[in-house]
């Protein structure tokens, strides 16, 4: 049985995921360490972990696996779930995929560098847009669905 692991700290589409994933009959879990309401959803499971660093990532990491989908935009966490077997999405539906994830890290690792080496460098991403959720909620049918296929 498919389930659906929400990175939930700071997920701008955890409605979405939430609506998506009750449509189709699939468990999700928001994972956080702390802020969230309680979901009157049976299908929605809110996972409080304690205070630390990566705690909530690690304990998607150790549970999701083949037939599950992950929301993330932590990339080292989406190459633990990928290595994993599971199907990775970032929020904006970027999906990735043991054929990214590797220039994935990489660009990520690199822009962190640069940031450190020029305290100038500290510009943020790109507002989250009406188009990345629809690009989102696209990319998380076509997900679910393969994961339920198999």
């Amino acid at each position: 049985m498919s389930a659906l692991y929400i990175d939930a700290d700071a997920c701008p589409v955890k409605s979405e995921a939430e609506r998506v994933a009750t449509r189709h009959g699939i468990k999700m879990y928001l994972v956080a360490n702390g802020g969230l309401r309680m979901s009157q959803n049976p299908m929605v499971e809110v996972v409080i972990v304690p205070d630390g660093p990566d705690v909530a990532d690690m304990w998607i990491a150790e549970r999701c696996g083949a037939g599950d989908v992950v929301v993330t935009g932590d990339i080292p966490l989406a190459a633990k779930c990928v290595e994993a077997g599971a199907r990775v999405l970032k929020h904006n539906g970027e999906a990735l995929t043991a054929a990214n994830i590797g220039n994935v890290l990489a660009t990520r690792d690199l822009m962190a560098d640069l940031r450190a080496a020029d305290p100038f460098r500290q510009g943020g991403g790109k507002a989250f847009s009406k188009s990345d959720r629809s690009r989102f909620l696209e990319a998380l049918e076509r997900e679910l669905r393969a994961a339920k296929a198999k």
